[in-house]
């Protein structure tokens, strides 16, 4: 069983979401390669509620923010816009997440600015700089999923093998 589905109080800010149809047709769409779009908002919403909480700032807004920040459902690298990508899913993530549910101020900014970096304007919310920073992570961490699965093959033979010849 996945690690956030234990934690009553992430679940009861998102569960709610999670379950929801539309969001579970994320599941269907590969996000970074090696993930679904599911997998990666629900790895960027609960790393970054972890960080909000251990900050002591606005967690539901984090978790929410984070969870819905790409809720769009085309495969961007085969769009007629994908070279606007970065600017333009923001929009459509925040139009279909106000189907979901009510969103306030701070969740539909961290939505909308989440690709700060790729885009001009900066999150209003230091909130939002938590989800920016955190997508970023998980869109590495997905994408090099084989290669890091190599290293880790790679050190164990080393431990096991070449390890035990040098004592």
């Amino acid at each position: 069983m996945k690690k956030y589905t234990q934690d009553k109080e992430y679940m009861s800010l998102v569960g709610h979401l999670i379950q929801n149809p539309r969001f579970k047709k994320l599941d269907g769409i590969v996000q970074h390669h090696h993930s679904t779009r599911l997998e990666h908002s629900i790895n960027v919403s609960y790393t970054s509620y972890r960080i909000a909480k251990k900050f002591g700032w606005d967690v539901p807004s984090t978790a929410r923010g984070a969870l819905l920040h790409d809720l769009f459902y085309y495969d961007w690298r085969d769009t007629k816009f994908n070279k606007g990508h970065a600017w333009v899913h923001p929009r459509i993530a925040v139009r279909n997440a106000r189907k979901l549910t009510k969103l306030n101020k701070k969740e539909e900014d961290i939505i909308l600015k989440h690709m700060w970096g790729a885009t001009i304007a900066p999150p209003r919310y230091k909130e939002g700089y938590i989800v920016t920073m955190v997508d970023k992570y998980w869109a590495i961490k997905e994408a090099t999923t084989p290669l890091r699965k190599r290293w880790q093959k790679r050190r164990i033979f080393r431990r096991k093998f070449l390890g035990s010849h040098n004592h």
